[in-house]
């Protein structure tokens, strides 16, 4: 079992190489869009519909920037807003169909400029890869504050 202090500080290398990676990928995609532009729609699409309030907390984007999101996501046709019946008053934001393949085309667009990265590695480090991706999943679904429309339906 690894040592606390060294997982702490593999935990940490973990996340800004994943930083790196993204910045990389988004770059190389030439996607336009904001990364909190896809954390919305990731959230809402896992998730399911929720308030602009939760939605900003999940995303980390303060309030009235997320209402600027998804007044940009609602122009392109990638949420709705729809009623809260639990609050005649309120309103519940929801990624659409449309939404849906905007992202599904955006992690494409991402995994094919991050090939050339990968495409040398050894069967052997692709495995390793496709083990710790596996390895980062369960964690992240046994622990996320995310919860999933799969986990709780």
């Amino acid at each position: 079992m690894p040592h606390h202090d060294e997982l702490q500080q593999l935990l940490g290398e973990l996340v800004q190489a994943n930083s790196r990676l993204v910045r990389i990928a988004a770059h190389d995609a030439g996607s336009a869009e904001s990364p909190a532009t896809w954390r919305t729609l990731r959230v809402l699409q896992q998730s399911g519909p929720m308030r602009i309030g939760e939605l900003a907390t999940l995303s980390r984007v303060a309030q009235p920037t997320m209402t600027k999101i998804v007044a940009g996501l609602a122009e392109r046709g990638w949420v709705a807003r729809l009623a809260d019946e639990s609050d005649a008053r309120a309103w519940l934001v929801d990624v659409t169909d449309t939404g849906v393949t905007a992202v599904d085309e955006w992690l494409d667009q991402v995994a094919s400029a991050l090939y050339p990265y990968f495409a040398e590695l050894s069967d052997g480090d692709v495995d390793a890869l496709r083990r710790t991706v596996q390895l980062l999943q369960e964690r992240v679904e046994l622990n996320d504050p995310i919860r999933t429309k799969e986990s709780t339906h």
